[in-house]
């Protein structure tokens, strides 16, 4: 399941791109949450406590309890989106999502092969997978960090849809559930160039001859007589 953990956070009052700047000089994260009976609230972070916590998390799902400076409660959360720098890669904003434990939340969780598939480890087959990942619902506290499938029975031509992985107890798949999850396929076997066509491009393209009919002129008919010029008025007298 998912893990909970806790991280400080405080209220922003300052937006806009100078203040956003500023917080990052001095070590902080912008953030959001948003979601639930509450408005969209402007927070900041630690830098060093957002990449503990980000470098710490087993999958994609990260359940947040939100300590909230100058609150009495703290606030559950799913991260939502993290935005990095495309050069350094660094976190550059946190979007959180506020849920409640006792209400159903839905997600995308990672689907993950386990095992050595029979059709691959004895007869050379390809292990294909068709879904990456699953929209799943569940109560936060039995959000999976990833769902995995035993692949080891699969001979070639075999699969396993949707509708054949065991789910985690409260956990309910929102994919159709006839769609492949994994397969086995049959090596691709590249077949070897017929002899008689490798002989015939060795020896070079055949050259026909046609033979002339008996009696054909050989050389060319003359070209046709012009005409001859009409004859000069006579001249008058």
């Amino acid at each position: 399941m998912a893990k909970q953990v806790k991280l400080k956070a405080e209220p922003r009052t300052n937006v806009g791109r100078s203040a956003v700047r500023k917080l990052r000089t001095r070590g902080l994260i912008p953030a959001v949450i948003y979601g639930g009976n509450d408005k969209p609230q402007a927070l900041q972070v630690t830098a060093r406590d957002i990449n503990a916590m980000m470098s710490q998390a087993s999958g994609e799902n990260v359940l947040v309890e939100l300590e909230i400076a100058g609150e009495g409660s703290s606030r559950t959360a799913l991260v939502q989106e993290v935005q990095h720098s495309p050069v350094a890669g660094d976190i550059r904003h946190v979007d959180f999502h506020a849920i409640s434990m006792d209400q159903m939340i839905q997600a995308e969780v990672p689907l993950e092969a386990t095992g050595t598939a029979v059709g691959v480890k004895t007869f050379g087959g390809l292990l294909e997978q068709s879904l990456r990942a699953l929209a799943i619902e569940c109560l936060p506290a039995n959000l999976p960090d990833r769902i995995t499938v035993d692949v080891s029975q699969l001979n070639i031509g075999d699969s396993i849809h949707v509708r054949d992985i065991q789910f985690p107890q409260g956990v309910t798949p929102k994919v159709q559930p006839d769609l492949t999850a994994f397969s086995v396929v049959a090596p691709v076997v590249e077949e070897e160039p017929v002899v008689a066509e490798a002989e015939a491009a060795a020896a070079g393209p055949e050259v026909i001859t046609e033979k002339k009919e008996e009696g054909e002129a050989a050389t060319a008919p003359a070209p046709a007589a012009k005409e001859k010029a009409p004859k000069e008025k006579e001249q008058k007298k």
